[in-house]
């Protein structure tokens, strides 16, 4: 029942014609925002996962580095693995994105994703890795979760930032929104969750 209000909560951060896994979107979501809470031995740390469609995301991207992932099998990439997760957030000090199927397997790690700014309009301030995730969206069906450094959790989907996903209260009141249009916010705790509303909704 607990799995399922945590569904319900992050649900509204993606289009629903992409058709995303909501469970995998949240044990992405989920691990994110752990990671910009906690970062790694002291220091903020910022990176990229990308969700569904896979096969078109693993196209559009290429390896960085020897794939630290590589030679494993599927049930040891689980993202409901608590050994995974502890891998996951120690390689998110390196560069690269993550690929995730939509069945939750962290498919890939430290890929390039390669990025084109064409038709892809970002708010100043924002970097590579922001357009990364704007192209990459727009260019597959897939989804993007980014980890700021700053700790704020972007969500994009067709090419564009449709959730922010702000951590703390004290982050919250001092925070300008990236997203433009109609907001629906949801808060829980200590997360607050800004989505761009769907049209027709």
């Amino acid at each position: 029942m607990v799995a399922n209000k945590t569904i319900d909560f992050f649900c509204g951060v993606c289009t629903k014609r992409r058709g995303i896994n909501l469970e995998t979107l949240e044990q992405v979501l989920t691990l994110a925002l752990e990671i910009a809470h906690e970062g790694r031995e002291g220091q903020k740390v910022g990176t990229l996962f990308v969700i569904s469609d896979a096969e078109q995301t693993m196209r559009h991207s290429r390896p960085l580095m020897l794939d630290p992932l590589l030679l494993h099998p599927d049930e040891v990439k689980h993202l409901n693995d608590p050994n995974l997760r502890e891998t996951v957030k120690e390689l998110a000090t390196l560069d690269g994105a993550f690929i995730v199927n939509d069945g939750g397997i962290v498919l890939s790690a430290c890929r390039y994703i390669n990025a084109t700014s064409e038709g892809v309009t970002l708010p100043l301030g924002l970097g590579s890795r922001h357009m990364a995730a704007a192209s990459i969206t727009r260019t597959t069906n897939a989804v993007a979760v980014v980890v700021s450094e700053s700790t704020i959790v972007r969500v994009f989907d067709d090419g564009e930032i449709v959730s922010e996903i702000i951590p703390e209260e004290w982050l919250l009141s001092r925070y300008s929104l990236h997203l433009t249009g109609p907001v629906s916010t949801c808060s829980r705790e200590h997360i607050t969750i800004i989505s761009k509303n769907e049209e027709g909704i």
